[in-house]
């Protein structure tokens, strides 16, 4: 039986994408302006929330460094993104300067999840490890390729190996030691399957 998968930007059980840990002073990423609509300043952005329009639901959004601010307003969907507002954006000039840039959010402003739910972002960075506390490795990053979650471990001097987030491979996620641990099936941590 699967793990619940991380909640997206607090809608429980989502998918979402981002690079942090669990520190309440980090940002998580909740989207991507992918660039401009039309010429009056609106912005496509594709939304790493459960439900896209669920990335303005935060409140404000800043640019990973926390130094850029911005009110963000809906104002329609396209096919895989949300169609938005940024404050201090006025036309599609600036709109464009816009295209790449990553939407933030204080990973402390997302809700408190229920027992076995996670973040994507509280697991990457995540220690792997095995029962008897042997390193394997670090969680890159937690794919969803259709079939359930998918962790993607860093190993150090081989190649990364993907393993099913499901209680039987990881029985256990130890976010307070900022590890989680690995109970493999024979053959999965081998460096010809990976």
């Amino acid at each position: 039986m699967p793990l619940a998968p991380p909640p997206a930007a607090a809608e429980p059980l989502g998918k979402f994408r981002a690079n942090t840990l669990m520190d309440a002073s980090k940002h998580v990423c909740l989207g991507v302006v992918t660039g401009p609509h039309g010429v009056r300043g609106a912005v496509r952005i594709k939304s790493f929330t459960q439900e896209p329009e669920g990335i303005a639901r935060y409140g404000p959004l800043t640019d990973e460094t926390g130094g850029h601010r911005f009110e963000l307003h809906l104002i329609g969907m396209a096919k895989g993104v949300v169609i938005a507002r940024l404050s201090g954006v006025e036309d599609r000039n600036q709109a464009e300067a816009l295209r790449g840039l990553r939407l933030h959010l204080p990973r402390a402003a997302l809700p408190q999840t229920e027992a076995e739910e996670y973040y994507h972002a509280d697991l990457i960075g995540l220690e792997a490890v095995l029962g008897d506390g042997t390193p394997v490795g670090q969680v890159r990053a937690v794919h969803d390729f259709g079939a359930g979650d998918t962790l993607e471990l860093a190993r150090p001097g081989m190649p990364p190996v993907m393993v099913p987030f499901t209680r039987v491979v990881v029985p256990r996620v130890e976010l307070t030691a900022g590890r989680l641990v690995l109970d493999p099936p024979p053959g999965l941590l081998d460096e010809n399957e990976a």
